[in-house]
């Protein structure tokens, strides 16, 4: 029996204790962890669906401290690779900036290009930073089961300055435009959250509906400081057509249709609560300002059921933007998810009462990047720029007014841009480049050790309706190892991104709750640049015949395979055993087999007279292996070249 403790042990222990419960509790009221849905109707007869989910780490100077909600694998990247700030998304489909729109929060921070686009800033001196990004693509490719560790190349990324994010050098970036999106890159995402898909908004993520969509990106930011900690902020943006089967269908003049929808229509299932450890659960119905404008001159107020439109049920409060620009503004109706459970669960919709056509704000020009030319041997890429006369709106423009644009373009070392050949059209006039170009950087490529980057910062006059910038370049020749399995495809060039820094998109709404701001509304809030990610280029270049190295590969095998086998049959041939056999053979079949046996084989086996059988076996092994060896040896060349 345990001798009992005196009491200042006691005292010590029960101490101890307690600053664990407290240090426990204090770390739960700490981390937090926030899911939001945001759903949006479009103007092609198509709805936007917006999950947002936030979590949060207080800061810690131990990379292995104990988490409660936030994931531990998350934590130990930041703190292994110093990283400040780092964005991951994953893309199938294009952001569609006609219909969809490109002057908001949605367009302008959540629209990415296709495939998979890393960058990240570390806290790192310069000359570490690129053995850090290679050992970061390793870890995120085993995270997200995806190939991201191709980006640890010095071919796949670059250092931009100033055209994508401005930082010290200590940024890098890469993009993989080929990459293929699908449940197995989901489903690791859904486990760096505290419910999974199991309850909570991410209970609606079906995946046969949210993969049938025309548009799905999937992403992961994080921020990081000694002040805030670590802040991951996990969003899933898709677009997808509603079940015109069940729902509602109503015709517009001009023939189109306008589905009414609800969220069992769009992912086949309702929200029937919020994550227990979420400190909140919202769902948000956008209303563009457009159909708030029509609504208006319909002469009823743009709530949530009016003459136009209905929604499912009453929201628990409505909120309207401020501080607009236009006299426009859109409204947001919220609802709260903790107040719904699986007897009566949460399905949130819109029937449409009349056909309405709107149209969503574009961005100050429509950016399009097209590839000139034919042959594997050289061609021209074309980034052309049409106005959308959205400024006018926006400014009082003047006659000498202008408007800036920035361009920032990786082109990988194989297609050999002359920088020099740079031309610029603006209304159909060639312009000089002092005119237009206020500031440009170049990285010229490297044959098989650095990609080019492009960063130029244009200046357009207000009364520009359209401009054309354009860019020689010669196709490089690859090595037979370089080749990727499906080479006659052709090869990407990832996307151009062109912002306009003198645009905001962010938008502000009341926050009518005091003990809590929504990371969602926060993040609409933010300064936002407005911004478009072009299409990607497909180049085709000169690619070898494949079959060639397959036929040399069978024949050499086939050499082989004959010599090797002559090679033991003459050293394992006895002929003792060989006459034994034909006596045999002769004693049960007779006298004249044996002499047609023994005619054969000096018909396919003779001995030229004064020779030995050794001298003659010898001569066919040197010829068989003169043959071998001169087959291996074009084989080697032919590889080679």
């Amino acid at each position: 029996m345990a001798p009992p403790l005196s009491p200042p042990a006691l005292r010590r222990l029960l101490l101890l204790v307690l600053s664990l419960l407290i240090t426990s509790v204090a770390a739960e009221n700490v981390e937090e962890f926030t899911e939001e849905l945001l759903l949006r109707p479009l103007p092609d007869r198509k709805a936007l669906a917006h999950f947002h989910f936030r979590s949060s780490a207080p800061p810690s100077a131990a990379p292995s401290r104990h988490h409660h909600h936030f994931p531990k694998a998350i934590a130990q990247l930041v703190h292994q690779f110093h990283i400040k700030e780092l964005e991951l998304s994953f893309t199938q489909g294009r952001w569609n900036y006609e219909q969809w729109g490109g002057y908001d929060p949605m367009s302008t921070n959540y629209a990415k290009p296709p495939g998979v686009e890393l960058w990240a800033t570390f806290d790192l001196p310069l000359g570490e930073i690129d053995a850090t990004w290679k050992n970061l693509t390793h870890t995120l490719s085993g995270l997200f089961c995806a190939s991201i560790n191709f980006l640890e190349s010095s071919t796949a990324f670059s250092s931009p300055r100033w055209g994508f994010k401005l930082n010290e050098g200590n940024l890098r970036y890469g993009a993989l435009p080929r990459e293929a999106v699908c449940t197995e890159n989901l489903t690791p995402w859904l486990k760096l959250l505290p419910c999974r898909d199991k309850a909570g908004i991410a209970s609606l993520l079906y995946r046969p509906s949210v993969y049938k969509g025309y548009y799905h990106s999937q992403k992961l930011k994080l921020a990081s400081s000694k002040s805030f900690g670590i802040i991951l902020d996990q969003t899933l943006t898709v677009v997808l057509q509603p079940d015109s089967v069940r729902g509602k269908q109503l015709h517009s003049a001009d023939g189109q249709l306008q589905p009414s929808w609800s969220m069992k229509d769009l992912f086949n299932r309702k929200l029937s609560g919020k994550c227990l450890v979420s400190k909140s659960s919202r769902v948000f119905f956008e209303i563009e300002k457009n159909i708030v404008d029509k609504v208006d001159k319909s002469g009823t107020e743009a709530s949530w059921t009016n003459e136009i439109f209905v929604l499912s049920s009453a929201p628990d409060r409505v909120l309207k933007e401020i501080n607009n620009m236009d006299g426009h503004s859109s409204s947001i109706c919220e609802y709260d998810v903790s107040n719904y459970n699986e007897d009566a669960p949460l399905d949130v919709g819109v029937t449409w009462k009349l056909p309405l056509i709107w149209s969503c704000t574009p961005a100050p020009y429509h950016a399009n990047r097209f590839l000139m030319g034919s042959g594997n041997e050289r061609g021209s890429i074309s980034l052309s720029f049409i106005s959308t006369n959205m400024h006018k709106q926006l400014f009082d423009v003047s006659n000498d007014c202008s408007i800036k644009a920035v361009v920032f373009q990786v082109v990988p070392w194989y297609v050999k841009v002359y920088y020099h050949t740079l031309e610029i059209f603006i209304d159909g006039n060639n312009k000089a480049i002092s005119e237009v170009v206020d500031k440009i950087n170049v990285t010229p490529s490297e044959d098989k050790l650095f990609p080019g980057t492009l960063e130029m910062l244009l200046r357009f006059p207000c009364s520009m309706q359209s401009a054309a910038l354009s860019l020689d370049f010669d196709k490089g020749f690859l090595h037979i190892d370089e080749y990727p399995p499906d080479a006659n495809q052709g090869f990407d060039i990832p996307s151009a991104l062109v912002t306009f820094p003198e645009f905001n998109s962010s938008r502000s709404y009341p926050e009518t709750d005091s003990l809590f701001v929504s990371p969602l509304l926060r993040t609409f809030k933010e300064d936002g640049v407005v911004k478009s990610y072009t299409e990607v280029l497909l180049v085709p270049l000169t690619t070898p015949d494949f079959s060639m190295p397959y036929n040399v590969i069978t024949f050499t095998c086939t050499v082989l395979a004959l010599y090797f086998g002559s090679l033991l049959n003459a050293l394992r041939r006895r002929t003792g055993e060989e006459e034994r056999e034909l006596k045999k053979a002769a004693g049960k079949r007779g006298l004249i087999p044996l002499l047609i046996a023994k005619l054969r084989r000096r018909k396919v086996d003779p001995v030229p007279p004064g020779s030995s059988p050794a001298s003659v076996l010898s001569s066919k092994l040197l010829l068989k292996v003169v043959f071998v060896v001169v087959v291996a040896v074009a084989f080697h060349h032919f590889s080679n070249s």
